[in-house]
């Protein structure tokens, strides 16, 4: 039996997760928890094997971050991380940070436990890419990594002067990037980019 650390910060998300889990007769849920602030705590006091961590959870704790630290001090514990939003430095995220499987909750048809199996059997298990969305007249796939870069600098509130620094290029290259950013996608302003793409989760500000 493997036993299961859930982490969601909805209830009823909680609540079928456990249900699911629990009638597979396979994994047995060792604690559910809504805040991944308290993931590491139930590490230490639980035999955990494998970790179900959504993204963001309860007072905006980051499931990333805890995932990351998680790893460092228990590799041997599995985790998939999960998430309903198409938000694009997520994927490369768990990837870096050591996690074993990748979970769309609301893009694609993998079935939750056909993964957990095949991450419990030493794979790691990630989706080819993030879900494409419409931004503007592109699709997000047309983004290139540093017009992301600088669409989530704008994102974050910082000036042409500070994406510059952040990102160690000059400010004619980040006005550079901006022109072509907003000539793809047909918006006036930084202003409506911005406000699309977080309305959109592509970029979110704080995690």
């Amino acid at each position: 039996m493997t036993n299961v650390l859930i982490v969601e910060d909805s209830r009823i998300a909680r609540a079928s997760l456990e249900e699911h889990m629990n009638a597979s007769g396979k994994y047995r849920i060792i604690a559910s928890i809504e805040n991944a602030a308290n993931a590491e705590l139930a590490c230490i006091r639980g035999d955990i094997d494998l970790i179900l961590m959504d993204v963001v959870t309860a007072d905006d704790e980051s499931g990333l971050m805890a995932a990351a630290k998680i790893k460092k001090h228990y590799p041997n514990i599995k985790i998939i991380i999960m998430t309903s939003m198409p938000e694009y430095s997520f994927l490369q995220r768990a990837k870096d940070y050591g996690c074993d499987g990748f979970w769309y909750k609301e893009y694609g048809d993998t079935d939750l436990l056909e993964l957990c199996d095949r991450v419990m059997e030493n794979k790691t298990v990630f989706p080819a890419e993030t879900p494409t969305l419409q931004v503007g007249y592109v699709n997000s796939k047309e983004f290139t990594e540093r017009e992301l870069d600088v669409i989530k600098e704008l994102v974050l509130g910082s000036k042409y002067e500070e994406i510059a620094d952040n990102l160690g290029i000059t400010t004619n290259t980040v006005k550079y990037h901006i022109k072509n950013i907003l000539q793809k996608t047909g918006y006036h302003n930084t202003t409506q980019l911005v406000a699309e793409v977080v309305g959109k989760r592509l970029i979110l500000p704080n995690f």
